[in-house]
């Protein structure tokens, strides 16, 4: 039992739940919703897609926590799961196992002819992964982008996985329901990119010691902490305008409890950030400026519910 708490801890469990969470809902209640004729193969089909792409964020948080032992050391003692409950050898078989199930049960469900993109998104995602465990996170905002542009990803996978390629080079402009599909797509995606971003750079701030000792050149040891402070209140301002904007364009069609939602859910949230980061200077201060970003995110998951009864 207790080897089983330690591995879902090496596979980040909630961080998982996010990623079901998201994708389930992007699939139930605004697909579903748009495409009431889609049948029970789809659903089959992104069940499927569903655990592959499971499998692939969690050989992902494996293979980083392989690469970064000795700076989790430092940095957090206590949570380190390699090589004190489960060896190394096991880590890195179970990635290997863990990627291999994800590429095989996609190229059971998905036709590569036509659906040749998937496929390939899946295998960027594997090695992107990798060489980020490896490489691109010690290196100055690199990591932070590609960490974002995969947490994007993860949402909008939903939608490229509803077209083949031919559709998605030539798609149907005259159908109402792939414009709104692809605009609510572009929104969550640009969501989900902005506020890992900034809470990439709030672990990169409470990592900055084991960072640091381990010559890692990320966004606060490079810049500072008064610029990287800069650079958080600058993306969460736009965050916060922008929904801020589009709460205001929606109260004039009666969703004003979606309003509400946001405002109190996800704003709230953002602005207790920007109001306590400059006060902010421990590990532990930007610890827990990192789990109201999480609320945010939560929040913002959750908000795709709102589709199922707006359509």
């Amino acid at each position: 039992m207790k080897l089983l708490i330690h591995f879902l801890r090496l596979i980040r469990w909630p961080n998982l739940v996010f990623i079901i969470l998201a994708e389930c809902l992007f699939h139930f209640c605004i697909y579903k919703k748009l495409y009431p004729l889609a049948g029970a193969e789809v659903d089959f089909r992104f069940y499927l897609m569903l655990v592959s792409n499971t499998f692939i964020a969690a050989a992902g948080y494996i293979i980083n926590d392989y690469f970064d032992v000795n700076i989790d050391q430092v940095n957090k003692p206590e949570k380190v799961v390699v090589g004190s409950y489960i060896s190394r050898r096991w880590v890195i078989f179970w990635h290997l196992i863990l990627s291999v199930f994800a590429i095989y049960i996609s190229s059971t469900v998905f036709p590569f002819k036509t659906y040749w993109h998937i496929h390939l998104s899946n295998l960027l995602a594997i090695l992107l992964l990798w060489f980020y465990s490896t490489t691109f996170k010690k290196n100055f905002l690199i990591g932070n982008v590609l960490i974002s542009v995969l947490t994007a990803w993860s949402i909008s996978v939903v939608y490229f996985s509803k077209f083949t390629i031919q559709e998605l080079i030539h798609p149907n402009i005259t159908n109402p329901a792939n414009f709104k599909f692809a605009k609510l797509t572009l929104l969550y995606s640009a969501f989900a990119f902005i506020l890992t971003l900034v809470r990439e750079a709030l672990k990169d701030l409470e990592d900055m010691e084991g960072d640091a000792k381990f010559g890692c050149n990320t966004l606060p040891i490079k810049w500072g902490l008064k610029s990287t402070k800069v650079y958080l209140s600058v993306w969460l301002v736009v965050v916060i305008a922008v929904l801020l904007i589009i709460q205001l364009a929606v109260i004039p069609f009666g969703w004003w409890y979606t309003s509400l939602y946001c405002f109190v859910l996800i704003i709230t949230p953002l602005v207790i950030v920007l109001s306590r980061l400059s006060k902010s200077y421990s590990s532990k201060h930007f610890n827990n400026l990192s789990n109201w970003i999480k609320v945010a995110m939560l929040f913002g998951i959750v908000s795709i519910a709102f589709f199922y009864f707006l359509f």
